[in-house]
């Protein structure tokens, strides 16, 4: 018997209008093997987990099976979803920061279930936390029970959550994209300590993604999900290799890779615009620097200890190219990009779009503005950069009147323009930030930035959280309004797939250093710095890829 078997599971949810969200589905989970649950955002991947707990949504209807250790959980009292929960199965979540109590400290949130609900005491339980702490990687698991969250980086308090959902031993992990919002060694870290936990305790786990490459490297079998319906499923070689449902075809060709093999160049539409855009790609321009920095430096003072942010960093980028800036997490990157666009001031250095040099802050509104039609910038996550209580095509009037003498006439057409560039209808201009979908949001951030008509362009993780298939999209807009404007990038991420699609050099940021920089292909293949190599071995890929790739030495401490 499976650990985990839903069958034939429908859920529909009922608010002012009917809505299905699962319609039959029906997946195994058995001991000790990987199960993948791929899909976009809204496709039912999260909530058909979430049913394998109980965790449903108030006035759900739901039909069918769900079979967790042989017991039906549709059926369980809530008693009994809580027992299953504490000694059967477990979840980690995507976001560490919003599981965690963030007024309690991590030996609270590791020893509570323990003491309150099985009955241990202080002293046992603070030593099974310590076990476990131990057991997933952190460097001082004394030092971290005193801590509180807020202490801790991303990566860290993300194994804090996996100890905590390994606390009382569970038989089931439910992994619900624990790695999204990382970088790509801590990813590598976080997925080495899920691999070793379930070898040693023979545990079955469905592992959520929408990150094929990773899903192809970790699973041993794999399910596609398509608005609330399985459309594909079977062993994880099987499917990515040679995908029977469109559906399954378009997520393969929306995922980039750093390589290009047979099987990518055949179905891959960023392996043919990587093999298509080579000449290019390999050659960046050999014209004046439109941006350029010169020894750019900036330290922060953190509890009286200085913190070096950014040390002495130089690049130039000629007009129409596209430098990518890499690194882990506290790298420095963004600090780059924010002295760049002029949200951070430099300690030291100089930075000059197309000859002029940058003023380190605005005097009047006069500069400010200047500053700002030269050099703009769109985030990583465009709910937070939209106004909420804007529409919009409002949003991007605003921009628009800032830094013109249109009429409202005059901006309302010129909007509407811009949101036909990016891809965008005339009925998303009338609509709020809520209502649209991550990768519109984008899109309309992308066309705010674009409507002072910069020289240069400034993407800071714009498309690590977007689903692939909305990232494609969203790139191939760039590209577009690149080719036709003449554009300069500058593209900060820590997806080197995503890199060598779109640009033609790139830079390796390390503790706020310049370690390696390049062009983009001769770096990906043939890399000089143990760090640089660090990050391409920490890409996850599957095993059947592992001699098509760009060989490189096991890095040794970087």
């Amino acid at each position: 018997m499976s650990l985990l078997s839903i069958t034939d599971l429908s859920l529909t949810l009922t608010t002012g209008t009917q809505a299905t969200l699962l319609d039959q589905v029906s997946l195994y989970v058995d001991e000790g093997e990987t199960v993948g649950l791929v899909g976009e955002s809204g496709s039912g991947k999260s909530l058909t987990a979430r049913a394998a707990l109980g965790l449903l949504p108030t006035r759900a209807v739901t039909t069918g099976s769900v079979l967790l250790d042989g017991t039906e959980v549709l059926k369980c009292s809530s008693s009994e979803i809580l027992s299953l929960r504490r000694t059967t199965a477990s979840m980690v979540f995507q976001d560490p920061r919003s599981g965690i109590n963030p007024i309690r400290k991590i030996g609270d949130y590791l020893t509570e279930s323990l003491r309150l609900t099985h009955g241990w005491t202080k002293a046992a339980a603070d030593a099974r936390a310590l076990e476990l702490l131990r057991s997933v990687g952190l460097p001082r698991p004394e030092a971290h029970l005193n801590q509180y969250p807020h202490e801790l980086s991303g990566g860290m308090l993300q194994r804090v959550m996996i100890a905590g959902a390994l606390s009382t031993s569970p038989r089931l992990l439910i992994c619900d994209e624990p790695t999204t919002a990382l970088d790509v060694t801590t990813q590598a870290e976080i997925i080495g300590v899920l691999t070793d936990q379930q070898a040693k305790r023979g545990m079955g786990m469905l592992f959520i993604t929408h990150d094929l490459n990773l899903a192809s490297a970790l699973c041993d079998r794999v399910y596609v999900l398509n608005a609330g319906q399985v459309v594909e499923q079977g062993g994880v070689r099987e499917v990515f290799t040679n995908p029977q449902a469109e559906y399954t075809r378009q997520l393969v060709a929306a995922t980039p890779s750093i390589v290009v093999t047979d099987a990518t160049a055949r179905g891959s539409r960023a392996a043919v615009a990587v093999a298509r855009d080579a000449p290019a790609s390999e050659t960046p321009s050999q014209g004046s620097p439109m941006l350029e920095a010169r020894d750019l430096s900036k330290t922060y003072m953190v509890k009286g200890a200085p913190i070096r942010a950014v040390a002495a960093v130089s690049f130039a980028v000629a007009r129409g190219d596209a430098l990518a800036v890499v690194g882990e997490s506290g790298s420095g990157k963004s600090t780059l990009a924010r002295m760049v666009v002029g949200l951070e001031r430099p300690d030291a250095g100089q930075i000059l779009v197309d000859g002029t040099e940058r003023p380190i802050a605005a005097r009047n509104k006069e500069e400010r503005l200047a500053m700002a039609r030269a050099v703009q910038i769109v985030f990583q996550d465009p709910y937070l950069s939209l106004d909420p209580r804007i529409t919009a095509g409002g949003a991007v009037e605003d921009a628009l009147r800032l830094h013109s003498s249109l009429s409202h006439a005059e901006a309302r057409s010129a909007v509407l323009t811009l949101f036909d560039q990016v891809g965008l209808a005339e009925k998303h201009a009338q609509a709020r930030p809520r209502t649209l979908s991550g990768g519109q949001r984008q899109r309309v951030a992308i066309a705010r930035a674009l409507a002072v008509s910069p020289d240069v362009l400034v993407l800071d993780e714009a498309t690590s959280a977007l689903d692939v298939s909305v990232q494609a999209q969203v790139l191939d807009v760039v590209d577009a309004i690149r080719r036709e404007r003449g554009l300069t990038l500058l593209f900060v991420s820590h997806d080197l797939a995503v890199v060598r699609r779109v640009c033609e050099t790139t830079l390796v940021m390390r503790r706020g250093e310049v370690v390696e920089s390049g062009r983009t292909c001769d770096l990906l293949e043939r890399p000089q710095h143990p760090y640089t190599r660090l990050l391409i071995d920490s890409i996850p890929r599957p095993d059947w890829e592992l001699g098509d790739g760009p060989k490189t030495e096991q890095p040794q401490s970087a």
